[in-house]
């Protein structure tokens, strides 16, 4: 605990400079623009949700109801967040700033759930009930895992909604799925690049910090009601597999942006770790180059058996 208390003091400069920049590249925007307002309706005591007014892919539906409830549940991340790094006023008021961010995040894509029906309001409330109550969140063991951690889950949150938009078919749902999800990319940068400045600090904390969270990385949505079989469909249906896992996180930023591989001045211990998260790193690469010729061979054989275009 003291070491971590040292630790933050001693990048406090770094993370007024973080906070700083951040401001600076954040644009303000507004939930009540985005939102399709005019879709609405009211819904009528004992009217069942129908999936039918909103057309989609199940899988999207999936990713929509786990993106907004990992959203929902900002009271214990706050918790967590600042109990970890709010020990100064620069890093409590990164964490402040943070948290009215994120908090934004819930109200844009809540309202826009509602407004198109997109997913059973009953089971989204139940969901939030359900996460919120059990408030089930990762607990890094020390600053240097708390900042791994989050380097690596802003950028797979980014991923996550920035997908789900991709696929959805109105361009309002599509603009604030991207909205959200370059908010969370300068949340990304902010907990990537004091990352960064722990490696020239303290490397082999950040290197075996690095083995612990990449070996046992796991969303913050794991306590939404049936999240495993909501996890499958999304990683089938491409917004957060084990391909985008590798390509879009391990590979630039722990491999490349932090040097994982060519970190000098590590303890013994540290060189063990290395070793063990590289060789963790090239197995969820290979399974991610299995996943990526399965679709395309399923997307493939899909175009062979349909009917041909007259």
């Amino acid at each position: 605990m003291d070491r971590d208390i040292d630790l933050l003091h001693e990048l406090s400069p770094v993370a007024e400079q973080l906070l700083e920049r951040h401001l600076d590249n954040a644009r303000e925007w507004f939930p009540h623009e985005l939102v399709p307002w005019s879709l609405g309706r009211d819904f009528e005591a004992g009217d069942e949700w129908d999936p039918a007014s909103a057309p989609m892919d199940e899988a999207v539906r999936s990713a929509l109801f786990v993106n907004l409830l990992t959203e929902d549940n900002l009271p214990h991340y706050f918790r967590t967040i600042n109990g970890l790094f709010g020990i100064d006023e620069a890093w409590a008021a990164w964490t402040r700033r943070w948290t009215a961010e994120e908090g934004r995040h819930a109200i844009v894509i809540r309202d826009y759930l509602t407004v198109t029906r997109s997913v059973d309001p009953v089971a989204l409330e139940r969901g939030r009930m359900g996460q919120v109550s059990r408030g089930e969140v990762p607990q890094p063991e020390t600053v240097v895992d708390g900042l791994v951690y989050v380097s690596l889950q802003e950028l797979a949150t980014r991923i996550s909604h920035g997908n789900t938009g991709r696929l959805l078919a109105d361009r309002k749902g599509r603009d604030i799925m991207a909205r959200v999800a370059g908010d969370e990319n300068l949340h990304h940068v902010f907990y990537r690049d004091a990352t960064s400045a722990v490696l020239h600090i303290d490397p082999s904390a950040v290197v075996l910090a690095v083995d612990r969270q990449v070996r046992g990385f796991a969303m913050p949505g794991t306590g939404i009601p049936d999240f495993g079989s909501h996890a499958r469909a999304i990683a089938n249906a491409g917004i957060y597999d084990f391909a985008n896992h590798y390509e879009r996180i391990l590979r630039p930023v722990v491999l490349e942006h932090w040097g994982l591989e060519s970190v000098e001045g590590l303890t013994p211990e540290a060189e063990e770790a290395r070793t063990r998260v590289v060789a963790y790193i090239a197995r969820v690469g290979k399974a991610g180059r299995r996943v990526n010729e399965r679709r395309q061979y399923a997307n493939e054989e899909r175009q062979r058996r349909s009917p041909a275009m007259v």
